[in-house]
Formats: structure tokens, sequence, C-alpha cells
């Protein structure tokens, strides 16, 4: 098994957060007799559900040492069956025989979680997550049906290989959440949406996988993984942070 230099132990990381603002304030102007009235409209974004990405640092290496720790394991181990269409998923203990990468991008994740979670007063508070993770492998025709990770409270992926899907859109593969209000709000008028990006209405928002992409979402948020249309080979990591019993 390749070796794997733990970044996150053997340097400092500094988390920045680049904030999305779907609806910035809206500015406009209205004319009165003969004057202009200048307002400015606050827009919330209320019950927005936060999904992260992050470009993991030297992602090659990891993945290189990954690629090797699960493929080798796939060869011995059947497949576990969860929301799986074909492929193959691990049984949920990764970080026994991942290695060292394994449980550094598990680290990256849990930091990840830590800058997005807060008590109901608003104070950030880090929980001493409890982790299970999984590997997963598709090729052609493979996907993974709707599904949400009960039991927990953050749940993520990290993209070992993409089958090419980042340099290709045809081949599909995409992660795709759906909206948790269900199809309501879109169902008065299909064609319109609320301004602003992620803002939908009844439908979906897509994620394309590339290798390095680690992302981090709410366990509760409907999702899935749309075929795969290629040949070559997908791999990926995912896990859920829980509460200690």
């Amino acid at each position: 098994m390749r070796q794997c230099r733990g970044l996150g132990r053997s340097a400092s990381v500094v988390w920045t957060r680049a904030v999305a603002r779907p609806n910035p304030p809206c500015r406009g102007t209205i004319r009165e007799d003969g004057m202009t009235v200048r307002l400015n409209l606050a827009v919330r974004g209320l019950f927005a559900t936060p999904v992260a990405a992050l470009d993991v640092p030297e992602a090659g290496r990891i993945n290189a040492a990954l690629s090797a720790a699960i493929l080798e394991r796939r060869a011995r181990q059947p497949s576990v069956q969860a929301s799986n269409a074909g492929g193959w998923h691990s049984d949920r203990d990764l970080l026994a025989w991942g290695g060292p990468c394994a449980a550094e991008v598990i680290d990256l994740a849990r930091g990840v979680a830590g800058q997005l979670t807060a008590d109901r007063a608003g104070q950030p508070i880090r929980p001493a997550w409890k982790v299970a993770a999984w590997a997963n492998v598709n090729t052609a025709g493979h996907a993974n049906v709707a599904h949400y990770h009960a039991g927990a409270f953050w749940s993520g992926t990290y993209y070992v290989e993409d089958g090419g899907c980042a340099a290709d859109p045809s081949l599909g593969g995409e992660f795709e959440m759906l909206d948790p209000r269900g199809p309501g709000p879109g169902m008065y008028a299909p064609s319109l949406k609320f301004a602003g990006d992620g803002a939908s209405v009844g439908g979906a928002e897509t994620i394309r996988p590339k290798p390095g992409l680690l992302i981090v979402f709410p366990s509760w948020l409907l999702h899935q993984v749309r075929p795969y249309r290629g040949t070559g080979t997908r791999i990926s990591v995912a896990f859920n942070f829980s509460l200690p019993a």
C-alpha cells in the first residue's frame, strides 16, 4: 500500500469560508411625482440547506493510495447492498483498512463539519463525532438510488476517481440533491424559480464529480447518483458523522 503523509498532522490548517449569497440585497428605484425613491430590499435565505465543497490538497497522492486500497478490498470482499444499483459497496469500516490517506480525508471532513456546526444559541461547537465510512466502486450502468442517511447529522462524499465525468458531461454520474420540500413548490408554476443560486423550487441541484472533490451535506438531504455511462471506473469514499451514544 502506498504511504500517505498526513496533511492534517504535518501542516497547520487555516479554514476560510466562501459564504454563498444566493439572495443579495436587491436595489431599485421608484419614480413618484418626478422624484426618485431608492429602495433596498433585504432578502434572507431562510431554511437554507448548507452544502460544502472542498478541493482537497495533494489529492493526487491521496487518491493513488486510496485507489489501491479500495480496489484490493473489492477483489476479496463481496459488496454490501445499500443504495447502490449495481457496483460495489464496502462495509462501513473503511477506517479499519483504508490506511492513513482514508484517515486524512475523514480528518478534513471533520474539520468542514466543525466549521458548519453550532449549538442552538449559535455558538460554535465541536462534537466528538462517531464516524462510519465506506467505499464505492461503480462502472458502466451503475448508480445510487435516492436515499438519505438516517441516524447521522453530517454526511459526505470524497471522489477518488471520476471515470472521466469531469471532462465529459455526457457520461452522467452526477451527485443529485433533491429539494427537501418535495415537488409542491414547483407545482403551481413549473416554469418559474426563485432568483439566486441554489434557490430551486421542487427540483434538484447537481454536483459533477471530479478527483479530489470533498462534499459535506446534512444527512437528511435526499440525494442520489445518476447512472454512469462511461467505460472507466468510478471510486468514491462516503461517510456519516453522528453523535456518540
